[in-house]
């Protein structure tokens, strides 16, 4: 019979892999992502993979996070030649996405050997590079969602729209082996009802085994409207207090909802700042992308949306004052405003980025604020900081952390317990249920809500673990 293995995002929150095989011999890798956080779990991104790339049939991603793709580069350097199935707007996502990782991992890696020079220690080599990545990108193969492919022999798929960002998908893999059909769904990252780009996650009714996420399994996130006004309060005490507010944000979907939001503030006159920088090649390329394909985003009436001659209109637009900084000498420019500005840049998790560079220059003065928009992973600076450091070693340097800080769970991309319970409960009859993607508190305070809520017992797997379909 057909066989499930979860090899990654268990118990954690990145590295999204699983692999499903059948009894005639299909072989499909669900995700491929990257792990992000703590030096062991970064570790394991250059580990041998659990299987031989060599026999793969096919990949099917669920969106172009970096947690769910950022090692396809490295699964074609080591042999990989079948198609990467993604929908549409995935797919120009990942080339962003991936060259840039790419340019980093090269970057990263000669900066890191000068310093291992001077140590006399042996150098590294990237996780993967450029030429990796070109190649890798060749073997993307698009759909649309609710268009059914063959991904393998015996092995059909459909994207349903997640709601978690651009292109985002759940998964449907219809299993055939022994002549019987098995369905597989796979939740992806659902997204949060209250997201003002996205739509509601497709609700779906009949699955015999599904995987779903819990990275907020232990809790509801704030109301929409209070997030919205405590991000105006803290905008107008920064500007009282004559600091700049630093938002550490994913390039991708965190990015997006972050502009409407203040472009929403700046047309009724309630935002303080006179400059919004987007310091992001990454994010200001995701921004064109998502203009491209505005007709797969639900827009609120809110938004203030002006259409450029051909009928579509670029996110940018939306709030007049924001201004982008494509290159690092751009960037530099940045500096020189000690107040008054607010600043969005990657990485979300502040694992790295130019984030990092702002960070120098403001987290140690105690009228700068720091708004956190959005999840960190165990182990990373920006879940360092929310936890309450008091220094922060970044670029070699200890920086103290006198800025405010705050939290602003209610513009999370990810549906919270409550969404995810009902999500799930639409299936009839109750599935074979295993949570993944999530720490491990966070999967046992959902698997409770589900035995509470609807009866339903849920599973939390191990690595490594392998069933049957």
């Amino acid at each position: 019979m057909a066989l499930l293995s979860f090899l990654g995002a268990i118990q954690q929150v990145t590295g999204s892999c699983y692999l499903i095989e059948t009894h005639a011999g299909a072989r499909v890798l669900l995700e491929c992502g990257m792990q992000q956080g703590r030096r062991k779990d970064e570790a394991g991104n250059r580990a041998n993979f659990p299987f031989d790339p060599q026999t793969l049939d096919a990949v099917v991603l669920s969106h172009a996070h970096i947690d769910h793709s950022g090692l396809l580069p490295r699964l074609t350097a080591a042999g990989f030649k079948g198609p990467v199935h993604v929908t549409t707007a995935t797919g120009e996502l990942l080339e962003l996405m991936l060259l840039d990782s790419a340019n980093l991992q090269e970057k990263d890696t000669e900066w890191e050997n000068r310093w291992r020079a001077r140590l006399g220690k042996p150098p590294i080599t990237p996780l993967y590079t450029v030429a990796d990545t070109e190649r890798m990108l060749k073997q993307r193969r698009p759909h649309d969602y609710g268009e059914p492919f063959e991904a393998a022999p015996g092995v059909q798929v459909t994207f349903h729209d997640a709601g978690h960002i651009l292109g985002s998908a759940i998964v449907q893999l219809d299993v055939e082996d022994f002549g019987r059909t098995r369905r597989l769904v796979f939740s992806g990252d659902l997204g949060n009802s209250c997201s003002p780009l996205m739509h509601a996650p497709t609700v779906l009714q009949q699955a015999d085994v599904v995987l779903m996420e819990s990275t907020y399994g232990n809790r509801d996130h704030r109301d929409h409207q209070a997030t919205i006004d405590e991000l105006e309060a803290i905008l107008h005490q920064a500007h009282r207090d004559g600091g700049n507010v630093l938002m550490p944000s994913f390039a991708v979907g965190r990015t997006q909802d972050l502009i409407y939001y203040l472009g929403m503030l700046y047309q009724k006159g309630r935002l303080p700042q006179q400059a919004v920088f987007l310091d992001s090649p990454m994010a200001i390329g995701a921004n064109a992308i998502y203009s491209h394909f505005q007709e797969q985003l639900e827009i609120s009436g809110e938004a203030p949306i002006e259409p450029q001659q051909n009928g579509r209109y670029r996110i940018e637009r939306w709030l007049p004052v924001l201004k982008t900084t494509p290159t690092a000498e751009d960037s530099m420019t940045i500096n020189r405003f000690k107040s008054g500005v607010i600043i969005i840049a990657g990485s979300g998790m502040c694992t790295g980025g130019r984030i990092l560079h702002h960070f120098k220059h403001n987290l140690w003065r105690k009228e700068c604020h720091l708004v956190i928009p959005g999840f960190q992973a165990r182990g990373t600076l920006g879940r360092a900081i929310v936890d309450g450091a008091r220094t922060v070693k970044l670029m070699h340097q200890r920086i103290a952390v006198n800025a405010q800080v705050h939290t602003l769970g209610g513009f999370s991309a990810h549906a919270g317990q409550s969404q995810l319970i009902d999500w799930v409960s639409h299936f009839q009859p109750r599935p074979e249920l295993h949570l993944v993607h999530g720490e491990l508190e966070n999967m046992q305070a959902l698997q409770q809500a589900l035995r509470d809520r609807l009866g339903w017992e849920a599973n939390i797997p191990e690595l490594g673990d392998r069933i049957a379909l």
